[in-house]
């Protein structure tokens, strides 16, 4: 059970959400402006937030951005509620960090599935924060920083993700559909070079220690944990 933090303008939608949650045991608080929900979240920082891409006074995407681009909220899952079901849609709020998309109209059991789920994979992140490191790469998931031979890489919330991912499934084969599935929540029969450009990035980004990720031809990456030379 944990803090879910329901940011929602339609009243009706809001307090049928709220009262679900409530029934599974969850404590919940509302919002129905992105200004609303962004004090809310500094006052009392919530487990989970439920973010309605369409508000009155800013986007949902833009509180997305604002959240995972400050340290003291960058950790805190995102489930972004949406009418839109254009792939073009899911990816940018991948880009700016939500952690899952759910298109309305939603089955109520889908959207607490989704939560409870989230809120689950969260608490297991937790009692695993700190900082890896795999010789000079090192990772520090609970900031979201990563330094490479001591100097600190900016990344942003989507490649620190993908990165991420590869550490947890390290020494482990990864295909394109596998990782559209799993890091943007692309349905994987897309055809899309997403991946691929994404790990040119953060191969370009770890410099050095880019050979971390090899490259497993016709089939995807894989994130190697042999010793550096």
């Amino acid at each position: 059970m944990g803090r879910v933090l329901i940011v929602e303008d339609e009243k009706d939608i809001r307090d049928v959400v709220a009262f679900n949650l409530k029934q599974a045991g969850h404590e919940v608080s509302t919002a129905g402006t992105a200004d609303e929900a962004l004090r809310q979240v500094r006052a009392n920082k919530p487990h989970l937030v439920l973010l309605d891409v369409m508000l009155p006074d800013r986007s949902g995407t833009e509180v997305c951005k604002t959240l995972k681009q400050n340290p003291a909220t960058n950790t805190i899952p995102i489930i972004m509620l949406t009418a839109r079901g254009e792939e073009v849609d899911r990816v940018v709020g991948f880009e700016l960090g939500a952690d899952d998309y759910v298109t309305k109209p939603f089955s109520m059991r889908e959207l607490l599935l989704r939560v409870q789920a989230m809120l689950r994979r969260s608490s297991t992140d937790v009692q695993s924060e700190g900082v890896v490191a795999m010789g000079s790469l090192k990772i520090d998931h609970a900031a979201h920083r990563v330094w490479v031979e001591a100097e600190e890489i900016d990344l942003t919330a989507l490649e620190f993700k993908l990165l991420w991912t590869f550490y947890q499934r390290k020494n482990r084969v990864q295909t394109r559909a596998r990782l559209l599935d799993d890091v943007w929540g692309v349905s994987p029969d897309i055809t899309t070079r997403t991946v691929d450009t994404h790990v040119k990035r953060l191969r370009e980004k770890l410099g050095p220690k880019c050979d971390f990720i090899e490259t497993v031809r016709g089939v995807g990456y894989r994130f190697t944990s042999a010793p550096e030379s």
